[in-house]
């Protein structure tokens, strides 16, 4: 299969100018090893069985055999083999010249025992499941960057070729690479329900070693599925998953703390700006999958269901363009963090800039909702804005001024047009968006 050039393509590209060494995180299956492949002469595979044994033993025992092979060299799963990485570092060290000759991809974010850490040698990169402009349904039309970098930017009339069965679809099968490559349509969404059982009967023990219960696993991975894409509190999910098997606290945040590591669940943070010093802030994190289609499957749920129920698809469909801004974020040096005060002020998503630039988002699944959002965006934008002139005119007002959105948007599944409304809101269709 002809390699899908990844958003993460500009990060790595970037990245080997400063530094030697390059480390590929995210979850199984999103394409770390064959992007990393791209660039490398030599693969070595710790995971490979036919030649696992012979390189677990060059790695526990002359580690620094593996750096005679012709470079660029890809160790994949290296965690395996923990030495390599210590060895890797002190060739960076003695080497300091020298700049992307080596990879490390992994599934797990669990700090392996290394006697250094790769600061300053070993730049780490996330890497997500594919956008949907990766896999090519959205058209790239509508870029984020340049909606940042250009204020005469035009999206308006720009069209989506994409109707809202196409999302239903989508959700369910995921940004899975392996779809690309199977023909029959319905087979692609076996990928995903495939990964949600392997996570919780094999994966989830096999991350650090430690026996867990299969049955717990899947219960947790169902609570968050039924809490996708919301501020459900710890307390939520203890007693969902108490409401069908007895388990303590400390066991369930145990279990939740392997999901995150494998990078199956994400939590978005909460932007906190202290617009209002007497505004309770909702600081709670929103919780999503690093994929959609993951909670989909735990949940035993296929895109006719969504005919039914377009609530569930609407946390869905969140969840989904929360994954692309997450891939999207990495090429800008951005975060993607929440909103939400006990006022009712919120957005979905607030994407911010290293240089402090940002945008507010509300994400919605019909047209029939951007009257509503726009208003909630504009209402927020006012609210900062009243808060800087009582700054201005009260030297002795509590909090300092703070930068108004540089951008309002709302992102919708059934928008087909992208336009920018009389008060200056874009509404962009997510068939159209990209990077």
């Amino acid at each position: 299969m002809e390699y899908i050039t990844r958003i993460v393509d500009k990060v790595i590209d970037e990245r080997i100018k400063a530094f030697n060494a390059i480390h590929i995180v995210g979850p199984k299956g999103c394409g770390k090893t064959r992007t990393a492949q791209e660039r490398c002469k030599t693969v070595i595979e710790f995971q490979d069985e036919k030649k696992r044994a012979l390189h677990l033993n060059i790695a526990e025992t002359s580690p620094d055999l593996f750096l005679k092979y012709e470079k660029p060299i890809l160790f994949d799963e290296w965690q395996d083999a923990p030495k390599v990485w210590g060895t890797i570092r002190k060739d960076c060290d003695d080497h300091p010249e020298a700049v992307g000759e080596y990879y490390l991809t992994g599934s797990t974010s669990k700090k392996i025992d290394t006697p250094h850490t790769g600061t300053g040698r070993i730049s780490e990169v996330t890497m997500y499941p594919m956008t949907l402009f990766e896999t090519g349904e959205s058209n790239g039309q509508v870029s984020l960057s340049k909606l940042f970098e250009d204020k005469k930017y035009d999206i308006n009339g720009v069209r989506s070729e994409m109707a809202l069965e196409d999302f239903f679809y989508v959700v369910c099968r995921g940004g899975w690479p392996r779809c690309l490559a199977i023909k029959d349509k319905s087979a692609r969404l076996q990928i995903a329900a495939d990964y949600c059982n392997q996570i919780y009967k094999k994966d989830i023990s096999a991350i650090d070693g430690v026996k867990r219960n299969p049955e717990w696993a899947r219960t947790i991975l169902w609570s968050y599925a039924r809490n996708m894409a919301t501020l459900a509190k710890r307390n939520v999910i203890n007693a969902d998953v108490n409401s069908a098997q007895k388990v303590s606290d400390v066991t369930i945040a145990s279990y939740i703390e392997a999901l995150e590591n494998l990078f199956v669940l994400k939590e978005i943070d909460a932007w906190n700006a202290q617009i209002r010093s007497k505004t309770a802030i909702r600081s709670a994190k929103k919780h999503i999958f690093t994929d959609p289609s993951i909670g989909l499957a735990v949940l035993g749920i296929r895109p006719e269901y969504f005919y039914q129920d377009l609530d569930t698809f609407g946390h869905a469909f969140e969840n989904m363009v929360l994954r692309d801004l997450l891939s999207y974020a990495q090429v800008q040096n951005a975060r993607v963090m929440h909103y939400s005060d006990d006022t009712g002020l919120e957005a979905d998503a607030v994407y911010q800039l290293a240089d402090g630039r940002y945008a507010l988002i509300e994400i919605k699944t019909g047209t029939n909702a951007i009257p509503k959002a726009e208003a909630g965006l504009l209402r927020f934008k006012d609210v900062i804005k009243a808060h800087n002139e009582k700054v201005d005119l009260n030297g002795a007002h509590p909090g300092v001024k703070y930068r108004e959105p540089s951008l309002l948007l709302i992102i919708c599944a059934n928008a087909d047009m992208a336009y920018t409304t009389t008060n200056g809101v874009k509404v962009i269709p997510a068939g159209c968006l990209r990077d």
